[in-house]
């Protein structure tokens, strides 16, 4: 019962990641993001590897979802200081978020809540193929609301952590005590017994006396 409810917590814990990441994925195509896409990405991968070996019971898939998920933590920390500026972040300088293609910003700055976006008209700050553009109103501002997303990132990673070094170690012990106690012998397993076809006949024996 207990490595069924940690099997099952763990499952849980790696769909709500599979419905965030997608959910975020979604909105960092919106704004272009091409840094958080290709990370969602390999983050649904892992995802998707953790459910596989947690419901076929394999050790190893879940130890590399773990090390995934130790690395998620940190991209995702280094998200909440780059919006939040934190150190020499600078997200008027650094467009690391979209490889320094394009000047793209978050989808959320012009469509976050109650967010009033008005154009700029005939402004020296316009590159060329762009507009300047002048946002208020909004309830949260959009570095607040990309540091709550990644801030839930963390909180489902540090769980599913958990979870997946319990799993894995409950998978192993019993991998260790199945080969220990001799494979297929712990189960009642018996190898088939050869029959032999030569049917025996008795013998008669005639006493000496009465010849």
């Amino acid at each position: 019962m207990g490595k069924c409810s940690g099997r099952c917590t763990l499952v849980a814990f790696c769909c709500l990641q599979l419905v965030a990441a997608l959910e975020r994925q979604i909105f960092d195509f919106l704004g272009y993001q091409w840094a958080p896409i290709l990370a969602n990405f390999l983050h649904i991968m892992a995802v998707i590897l953790g459910i596989f070996g947690t419901v076929q019971y394999r050790s190893r898939y879940l130890i590399l979802y773990a090390a995934w998920l130790v690395l998620w933590v940190g991209w995702n920390a280094f998200i909440i200081c780059f919006y939040l500026e934190v150190g020499q972040l600078s997200q008027d300088r650094d467009f690391i978020m979209t490889f320094n293609t394009s000047l793209h910003r978050s989808w959320w700055m012009e469509n976050g809540p109650g967010c009033l976006v008005t154009p700029v008209l005939n402004s020296r700050l316009a590159l060329e193929d762009h507009h300047v553009i002048s946002v208020t109103g909004c309830l949260l501002d959009y570095p607040y609301i990309e540091a709550l997303s990644s801030a839930l990132q963390i909180f489902l990673a540090l769980f599913g952590f958990v979870f997946a070094c319990y799993v894995s170690k409950v998978f192993l012990e019993e991998e260790d005590s199945f080969d220990f106690i001799g494979g297929f012998d712990s189960y009642g397993y018996q190898a088939p017994q050869k029959t032999s076809h030569l049917q025996l006949q008795p013998l008669y024996t005639i006493p000496l006396d009465t010849m």
